[in-house]
């Protein structure tokens, strides 16, 4: 049986437009399934354990965005249940990283004749993260990007991306680089006027922003992204070159490989997670190697 955990606010309304397309599709293909409502934050989380184990799903399908995957991930992680995914955010970087359709009955074509690929997953501050998790800057962002009108406004355009990059720029002007210590694979990085550190399970977040290209699920390895000292207008100059992935070349750039994370900064820091902000620094980020099945 297919467990399906819909949140109807996902993208303006889009995932449960979304779902009602699909219901009448497996439907009409007399596929046997079940289905949740989420009703408050975090609610997918126990529902992911509810499906499982009172309803005896055999897939877990989530129908919304990165903060819906988030949190049925948070469920998920480390059982032998497969993820299946109906994308239907503002962002949708979790489908785009993994190649899933971002149609609604193309991804549930994937789902039903596909076979379950293992990928790692990041864990930070006990959470669990997919795509990627940033520090500092980012934080900031993803804090002013889910409490902003203009994400909504974005959404109901289907350009929610934008968003993004308005909130960064609002961001921009209050947000001072920080004096950051990095412990990275037990080597130290002692990082000055740093403006954020991403730490990429899969290239993308922010809506389409490709900030570390070559990030991979399954080499059990993070793709780490230090931007320091650069000025403001060098800051904003940048940001439309991380849309096509082209920002690695600069100077003031760096990009590392590894497994496990410290990171310490004078002040504590916001943390975010897949666009959900899940805490403060000190963080520690770890790679946790195929610990979810997604299909």
């Amino acid at each position: 049986m297919y467990g399906f955990i819909v949140n109807k606010t996902s993208g303006n309304g889009k995932a449960l437009r979304a779902w009602e397309k699909i219901e009448k599709i497996i439907q009409e293909k007399n596929v046997s399934f079940c289905v949740r409502f989420t009703q408050k934050p975090k609610h997918a989380t126990s529902l992911v354990q509810e499906l499982i184990q009172k309803e005896k799903v055999t897939v877990i399908i989530a129908v919304g965005g990165d903060g819906t995957i988030h949190e049925v991930v948070n469920g998920l992680a480390g059982t032998t249940t497969p993820l299946g995914i109906i994308p239907a955010g503002s962002g949708n970087d979790f489908s785009r990283g993994l190649g899933i359709p971002l149609k609604c009955d193309e991804a549930l074509e994937r789902i039903l004749k596909g076979k379950p690929k293992i990928m790692d997953v990041g864990y930070v501050n006990y959470q669990y993260f997919c795509t990627v998790a940033g520090i500092g800057f980012d934080g900031e962002v993803a804090q002013t990007t889910n409490g902003s009108f203009h994400k909504k406004f974005f959404n109901f355009f289907r350009i929610g991306h934008i968003s993004y990059v308005i909130s960064a720029i609002m961001v921009l002007f209050r947000y001072k680089p920080q004096e950051i210590s990095c412990m990275v694979d037990n080597k130290l990085y002692k990082l000055s006027n740093v403006w954020l550190i991403a730490v990429a399970n899969l290239p993308y977040y922010g809506g389409g922003l490709v900030i570390c290209p070559k990030a991979e699920s399954n080499d059990g390895l993070f793709e780490i992204c230090i931007v320091q000292g650069m000025t403001k207008w060098e800051f904003i100059r940048i940001i439309p070159r991380v849309f096509k992935g082209k920002h690695t070349s600069s100077p003031s750039i760096t990009i590392i490989k590894g497994k496990e994370l410290e990171i310490y900064a004078p002040a504590p820091l916001l943390v975010h997670g897949d666009g959900e902000v899940i805490g403060k620094t000190p963080a520690r980020i770890k790679i946790d190697p195929a610990a979810l099945y997604v299909i």
